[in-house]
């Protein structure tokens, strides 16, 4: 307490001079002569900042002919304050490829601690790289002053460094003022690398991830994190949660053109817990969605599963509903509908309004709203990629849990209309319109593709049909092409979903600061898993070397290590894009099976642990008393939360760019089918597939 308040008494003295310290620093410039020989030729310089009046001292221990560990520090008699602090990496090259965690559109902009999952600052040309990671096992000491990275490809400039930050837009981080040091021991230190040859240029996320967890990840996760034990009794807080004790708010049942159908809502928040003593205040049009996010086929496809394993002849009636209700969605010339909502109203009680759903006798067809034209469900355009990964789901259904033909017909007739709509060089469309059922202007070229090879290829898989095997094919090879070497991870979440940064004028186009577009890591899961589709139809070793490679970018969004400013387990959770702030999201469950899948097929211990780590993550945020830490968040933000709410899970952590030990990070609400229904799903696949969960 002593500390946290000299700081306090600290900071007014140095927050007006930030600006100024920038220009007036005292450098210090490490002797290359002191390097190994290969970084010699690399490096142009490396420099750091004075502390104050303090030069500090450096060290710098050569690991091995690759690999340098430099560390510095300051011994402080007294306490001082410094608003930035950072030391310079300069290539003695001009780099062609960047890599960073985390977009700097702006010199005021930094890669802030908080999105330090797997850590790496990469550049390369065509003859060597250079990468830079910084020493967790210092910042895991709870460092007095925040770490940052940045990376300016203009200035051929790699950066790390010490300041106070702020988020801006939906998330960035800038450096603010402020920073105060109080007196004793400041480390700061970082590891770099430089490789030479085409084993790293081919694939250069590869050194950094095999580092980070041999390092950090594997002792955590042989010590049990993120969770230990068997998951079942996570899986049974899910089920009884959405069918037993939130079953009222969650559980839709209904006619629909004289059919029985039902799924569970798309959303639901704290207000609507049994527990919860104010007024219902819905957050969302009440709907059930099948998209490429929000699959209520996927999770009932988990459902499925399980109640044939335990013999739940209820849950089993509930699977097969959805199974109905998906098949209820009209087609429009083999193309259709992504969501079913209802119409709402507001209700007011005492002054205040609250949302409300008129039901299901009001219901409409839609599709999903995150897109570049409209908010409004009913107008939204059909979405390829949503049809795509719908058909996919349909086909598995077919092939691994019920042989319904109906299912395989609605599929084949979609990929009939699809074929339709591939343009010549391979790639698919983003969107249709409504009404012409004719492309949209954006994401024609995009990622996005890559989902519609692996529904393809599933579907040549099933008929034999060449046809599909030729067309998934093309499109393969349009996304090797134009997309994997730029990494233009662009998709309709990278600029359509919470994080809107750059959707009116970086579309398409790279973030100069970083040499880097918007990237978001649905496009890297979707790439990975077709390119494996992809080489299990053609043994083509080209396909999994790239394959590999998009595996190994979408894993720098996976977390290696345990931060000690995230206050749940994190390890093996994920991150979303580079302009935004989650962990644990629960996007893991759906890539911890094709984690697992390479990991079998490679033989590599790594994936395999990775996968598991994912799988294992999924439940991390689940209100229940397996997680005594996490169940602690909850109950400082939520104290009437109590068992009836065991089951309940935030789609991730630490969304808005901060977290902290009083439940900040934590979220209000639960999508079924994107956090405990689909990280129950992943569960009972995966058990299905690969037993035992390790």
């Amino acid at each position: 307490m002593k500390r946290r308040l000299l700081l306090l008494a600290i900071i007014p003295l140095f927050g007006a001079t930030a600006l100024r310290a920038a220009s007036m620093r005292q450098t210090v410039v490490l002797d290359k002569k002191a390097l190994p020989h290969l970084f010699q030729e690399a490096l142009a310089s490396i420099s750091y900042d004075a502390l104050g009046e303090l030069k500090g001292k450096s060290s710098l221990r050569s690991i091995d002919p690759n690999t340098l560990h430099v560390k510095i520090s300051f011994s402080l008699s007294s306490a001082v304050g410094q608003d930035d602090w950072q030391i310079t990496i300069r290539p003695a090259f001009s780099p062609s490829f960047h890599w960073a965690p985390h977009l700097t559109p702006g010199d005021r902009n930094v890669i802030d601690q908080h999105v330090f999952r797997s850590p790496a600052l990469i550049l390369a040309d065509r003859h060597r790289g250079l990468m830079l990671i910084p020493d967790l096992d210092i910042l895991a000491k709870d460092t007095p002053v925040r770490w940052y990275l940045d990376l300016d490809a203009p200035d051929n400039r790699l950066t790390l460094g010490m300041s106070n930050t702020r988020v801006s837009d939906h998330v960035l981080f800038e450096r603010e003022a402020g920073a105060a040091y109080p007196p004793g021991e400041i480390e700061i230190g970082f590891y770099l690398f430089c490789f030479e040859g085409d084993e790293f240029l081919r694939n250069p996320f590869r050194k950094a991830l095999d580092f980070c967890w041999n390092r950090w990840g594997h002792d955590l996760y042989k010590a049990g994190n993120p969770l230990k034990g068997d998951l079942e009794a996570y899986v049974r807080h899910t089920y009884n949660w959405a069918f037993e004790h939130w079953s009222d708010p969650v559980w839709q049942e209904f006619e629909l053109n004289g059919k029985r159908v039902g799924a569970p809502v798309f959303i639901v928040n704290v207000t609507q817990s049994p527990n919860y003593r104010g007024e219902v205040d819905e957050r969302e049009f009440r709907s059930i969605w099948n998209q490429a996010w929000f699959s209520s086929l996927r999770s009932a496809s988990g459902l499925y599963r399980y109640a044939r394993r335990t013999n739940n002849s209820e849950l089993l009636r509930k699977a097969i509903l959805t199974k109905e209700l998906a098949l209820s969605f009209p087609q429009k010339n083999g193309f259709f509908y992504g969501l079913i909502g209802t119409e709402m109203n507001e209700v007011e009680f005492d002054g205040r309004k609250y949302k409300r759903s008129k039901g299901w006798g009001r219901h409409y067809w839609g599709n999903s709203n995150r897109n570049p034209y409209t908010w409004d469900p009913r107008q939204s355009p059909f979405h390829i990629l949503d049809m795509s990964w719908t058909a996919l789901l349909m086909l598995r259904w077919y092939d691994e849990l019920e042989r319904d033909g109906r299912l395989l017909e609605y599929a084949e007739n979609y990929a009939q209309a699809l074929l339709k709509f591939q343009s010549p060089d391979g790639f698919f469309p983003g969107w249709l319109s409504l009404d012409k059922l004719q492309p949209m202007e954006h994401l024609n070229r995009s990622p996005e593709t890559s989902l519609s090879v692996s529904f393809l290829l599933k579907l040549y898989e099933i008929t034999r049909k060449k046809v599909y095997k030729q067309a998934a094919l093309h499109a393969m090879d349009a996304v090797v092409r134009e997309i994997i070497p730029e990494g233009r991870w662009e998709d309709f979440e990278t600029y359509w979903s919470c994080s809107r940064y750059g959707s009116q004028e970086l579309v398409g186009k790279k973030v100069p600061r970083n040499n880097l577009y918007k990237q978001n890591n649905l496009s890297m899961f979707w790439t990975a898993e077709a390119l494996l589709a992809c080489y299990r139809a053609t043994k083509r070793k080209e396909y999994l070397r790239y394959g590999r490679r998009t595996l190994d970018e979408m894993l720098m969004t996976q977390a290696s290590w345990q931060p000690p400013y995230m206050y749940v387990k994190v390890l093996g959770g994920f991150g979303v894009l580079n302009a935004d702030g989650e962990w644990n999201d629960s996007r893991q469950s759906l890539f911890a099976e094709l984690i697992l899948r390479y990991g079998k097929l490679l033989r590599e211990p790594e994936y395999t642990e990775r996968g598991y780590a994912a799988l294992r993550a999924s439940f991390v945020m689940m209100y229940c008393p397996e997680n005594p830490q996490t169940r602690k968040q909850w109950e400082k933000v939520y104290p009437f939360f109590g068992p009836e709410d065991y089951g309940f899970t935030m789609e991730n952590y630490g969304h808005g760019g901060r977290t902290s030990l009083d439940g900040e990070g934590m979220g209000e609400f639960t999508i079924y089918d994107w956090g405990n229904g689909a990280a129950a799903e992943a569960y009972n696949r995966i058990l299905d597939t690969f037993g035992k969960i390790e």
